[in-house]
């Protein structure tokens, strides 16, 4: 965690205006003040876990249970026609804001939006026994 306040630190803590749709004891959602679409949510715990790994899981459970209980009420709300629901997990992977935080954004046919495998670019050519290294490595933890 840094020592500085995130944006949505402060937006938690109403330093900033945002329009909060949904607050627990442990998380916060609240309409993206730049949204992709309609809609667009985000979900954060209000602890500044800046990635996964970093969020105990009983907040990890908490922020999914968030995502699962507001996305048909944003998908009702805007009459969208679909959700995509992704974690930008990291610099890397183009995270903005260093706190966790599960964006939901509403679809709609013909919307001009890809598909989640859009985001990575051209796709590695892997073999198989590259693949077998990678599987025994993820499920080893190493």
């Amino acid at each position: 965690m840094s020592g500085d306040p995130t944006i949505f630190e402060q937006i938690i803590a109403g330093d900033i205006p945002a329009r909060i749709v949904y607050e627990t004891e442990t998380v916060a959602a609240f309409l993206d003040a730049n949204p992709l679409a309609p809609g667009h949510t985000l979900v954060v715990p209000k602890e500044p876990y800046e990635r996964l790994d970093e969020m105990p899981e009983d907040v990890a459970a908490d922020v999914w249970a968030a995502v699962q209980e507001l996305t048909p009420h944003i998908e009702t709300a805007v009459d969208a026609d679909a959700t995509t629901i992704g974690v930008n997990n990291g610099e890397a992977a183009g995270q903005e804001v260093p706190h966790v935080h599960v964006h939901v954004v509403p679809r709609f046919e013909g919307d001009g939006g890809g598909p989640i495998h859009a985001v990575a670019g051209d796709r590695p050519d892997l073999s198989e026994a590259e693949l077998d290294d990678i599987a025994d490595s993820i499920e080893s933890g190493e």
